[in-house]
């Protein structure tokens, strides 16, 4: 078995929809970036990642680099593991509107000009593709993965909180959910 992390971005200094569409991490996200790191870091050496991914996205390279610093490793970027896309034609501050209603639904009732079905096995098949590395993506990335290993139709099954970690192992009887991460205390994304 390989094993293979997917971490939520740490709290971002601003909420999606507001006026920076790439913020970084808050004083608080910095503190759950290095918490993370020490978790992963903590585990037995043959579980830990050796290599660190990260979508794009500022909150999550910075969430993802204490841990890569630690292992004396480079963030790769993998764009796949990115946020959901928004559809082409959507003006920027109708994108909370689209995403509630995204998110309250199934992935082939998602509205716009993208097989969002597609786009969640896309994101499955970068990770799949990182063995034995840790992962910090997204809270809808994180539920593409989790709601095909599950079978679940659902856009939202599972809540990650900021920084939490859900293992997968990956083997010749394909890949297992070992541990879900901590979820959300509130409804609040």
């Amino acid at each position: 078995m390989t094993r293979l992390y997917l971490i939520r971005h740490g709290r971002p200094a601003s909420i999606w929809g507001g006026d920076d569409d790439d913020p970084g991490l808050d004083e608080i996200g910095w503190g759950q970036a290095r918490a993370a790191a020490g978790r992963l870091l903590a585990l037995p050496p043959d579980e830990r990642p050796r290599e660190v991914a990260s979508s794009p996205l500022r909150r999550c390279r910075e969430t993802a680099r204490p841990l890569a610093e630690a292992l004396g490793v480079t963030v790769q970027i993998e764009a796949a593991v990115g946020e959901i896309p928004t559809p082409t034609a959507l003006a920027t501050a109708d994108r909370p509107a689209w995403l509630r209603a995204a998110l309250a639904g199934r992935w082939d009732e998602i509205s716009g000009d993208l097989d969002y079905d597609l786009w969640r096995r896309e994101v499955m098949a970068a990770v799949a593709a990182r063995p034995r590395c840790a992962v910090f993506s997204h809270f809808v990335a994180i539920n593409a993965v989790l709601s095909l290993l599950a079978g679940d139709d659902r856009v939202i099954g599972f809540r990650p909180d900021h920084t939490s970690i859900t293992t997968l192992d990956f083997g010749g009887d394909g890949v297992a959910v070992v541990e879900s991460g901590r979820e959300a205390a509130t409804g609040v994304l």
